[in-house]
């Protein structure tokens, strides 16, 4: 019996609001600005919502991660004509974006910066060494790691096969432990 209208829309509310935090920090690692990962994945989330909320739930993440990769890739090629074009005009446009934030600027009620230098230090290492690694070694990276999906769903996302995931997964674990030994010798 097919799932009514209501109870769709609650799974997909609820598959939603279980991936946003690793796909915002996804996108955030991917694109390396706060704003436009919110932009890519809200956009993701749309899109999976308007397109393919009809589909079974199982198909859903898969689906979800590809588009969320395709918007990915579209913010950056944006940015680099965006940077073209910018060039040559007179004025430097980036002074309207760097208001300070407020938010950004109060106080974190985190503990001190003694308890956790040492995990900031090799969070930070460790996002500087995925944004080095090739894209697709990043997508399969962080999928297979950070989201937790197995290489048929990562192969689906990513649209190639077991194998191509496989291969790609190994050369990006072995390409940040080359580059990050330092931090986990």
């Amino acid at each position: 019996m097919p799932a009514s209208r209501d109870q769709t829309t609650r799974a997909l509310n609820g598959f939603l609001a279980e991936i946003e935090r690793r796909a915002y920090r996804m996108a955030q690692v991917a694109l390396g600005h706060d704003d436009d990962a919110l932009d890519a994945v809200q956009d993701a989330m749309i899109q999976l919502a308007r397109s393919y909320a009809d589909r079974p739930p199982a198909e859903w993440r898969p689906l979800f991660y590809r588009i969320l990769d395709n918007r990915i890739r579209d913010m950056r090629r944006r940015r680099v004509v965006r940077g073209r074009v910018m060039a040559w005009l007179p004025w430097n446009s980036n002074e309207a974006d760097e208001t300070p934030d407020p938010v950004a600027l109060a106080p974190d009620p985190a503990p001190g910066p003694g308890a956790t230098a040492e995990g900031d230090e090799m969070m930070a290492a460790l996002e500087a060494a995925v944004q080095k690694l090739p894209e697709r070694q990043r997508q399969a990276f962080l999928l297979r790691s950070l989201e937790g999906l197995d290489v048929a769903e990562t192969a689906a996302a990513m649209g190639c096969s077991d194998g191509s995931v496989k291969t790609h997964y190994s050369r990006a674990v072995h390409n940040l432990r080359k580059q990050l030994g330092e931090f986990w010798t």
